[in-house]
């Protein structure tokens, strides 16, 4: 077993029907860039139902068809926001609560140990979080549960160099499942970071199973001047 396996990010998506929501964080070859992305999938018509929307410091989720909308609990929220020179990318509306703690100069972990895994039961979907500095060093988190019954939440929080070439991904679920959907296990997997961000955001879209696949987004940082190239791509154009 070579526990520093690299693998693209087409043989971590390909064939798996459903990795839920994912994150990615890491740096280009040349060591130049940050790079962030995130995407979302459904399997019910009110998780299909979005769509990724630009905002002034990051992205949101909205419904696609507001008249389909039937509970926007833990399905719309800001999943990226910048935090000074850094970028918060998260699955949920924890995106919040990590960004008003370091407006107040405490800790991301501190931030998350205030929150748990979501409350739809019986699967306990993880909260996933990364956050990456200005220099592209990052964090990765999972919040998850440690029964089946949901009655406690373990938490996991793991840190990485800026790398070239290299990022880190951190899904919901291993897999798809019935009547349970198994959550992720073990560290996030290491992935290859390819140079530009439309073969990267090609790759992802590409490789994500077509009938679950919603919304993706990719951002691209230089590390100097902090100027910046994103990708959003919506199933609901």
């Amino acid at each position: 077993m070579n526990i520093y396996e690299i693998k693209t990010m087409a043989e971590r998506l390909s064939g798996n029907t459903y990795p839920g929501r994912g994150i990615v964080l890491g740096v280009t070859p040349d060591g130049k860039k940050a790079v962030a992305a995130y995407f979302i999938m459904g399997r019910s018509v009110n998780s299909r139902n979005r769509v990724f929307v630009e905002e002034p410091d990051g992205i949101r989720t909205e419904a696609h068809d507001p008249s389909l909308m039937k509970d926007p609990h833990l399905i719309i929220y800001h999943p990226v926001r910048e935090a000074g020179t850094g970028l918060i990318v998260t699955n949920g509306d924890q995106t919040d609560t990590i960004w008003e703690f370091l407006a107040r100069g405490e800790s991301w972990e501190a931030a998350l140990r205030t929150r748990q895994f979501e409350d739809d039961g019986p699967n306990w979907t993880p909260r996933i979080s990364g956050i990456q500095a200005g220099d592209g060093s990052y964090k990765l988190s999972i919040l998850k549960a440690a029964d089946p019954e949901g009655a406690a939440c373990a938490r996991f929080f793991y840190e990485y160099p800026a790398t070239a070439g290299l990022g880190h991904f951190l899904h919901t679920y291993v897999c798809d499942g019935n009547p349970v959907i198994p959550t992720f296990q073990g560290e996030p997997e290491r992935v290859s970071i390819p140079a530009g961000i439309d073969d990267f955001t090609k790759e992802l879209w590409e490789n994500l199973n077509a009938d679950n696949k919603i919304s993706l987004f990719v951002r691209y940082t230089d590390l100097e001047t902090r100027k910046y190239e994103q990708r959003i791509i919506n199933k609901h154009a």
